[in-house]
């Protein structure tokens, strides 16, 4: 795993047409959830010892805002998903007349 306070491909480049500026780290987007949250407890971890200079601490924190934010979104479409999948059928769409089970 790389080391989050000195990342080789993954460094941020701030961007923002309003003045703002947004962190990107493109190597987060094909994480799967369980290494990013790993990741994003490493940081965590080092960021509570305070032992880290200010500005690697910097780099730490904007890296675990983008790996928070990236396990949020899995969460969420996960859960999007289940509730698709478990939402029963509309009543309009089901008639008395209408075979669920093929018994042949």
């Amino acid at each position: 795993m790389p080391d989050p306070a000195h990342p080789t491909d993954a460094s941020p480049s701030a961007t923002g047409a309003t003045g703002g500026t947004e962190v990107s780290f493109p190597d987060i987007a094909g994480m799967r959830y369980e290494d990013a949250r790993e990741e994003l407890v490493s940081i965590v971890s080092r960021l509570e010892t305070g032992q880290a200079p200010l500005e690697d601490s910097m780099q730490l924190w904007r890296r675990g805002e983008a790996l928070a934010a990236h396990c949020s979104r899995w969460l969420d479409d996960a859960q999007t998903e289940i509730e698709q999948a478990t939402r029963p059928a509309p009543a309009a769409a089901l008639h008395a007349d209408d075979e669920i089970f093929d018994e042949s």
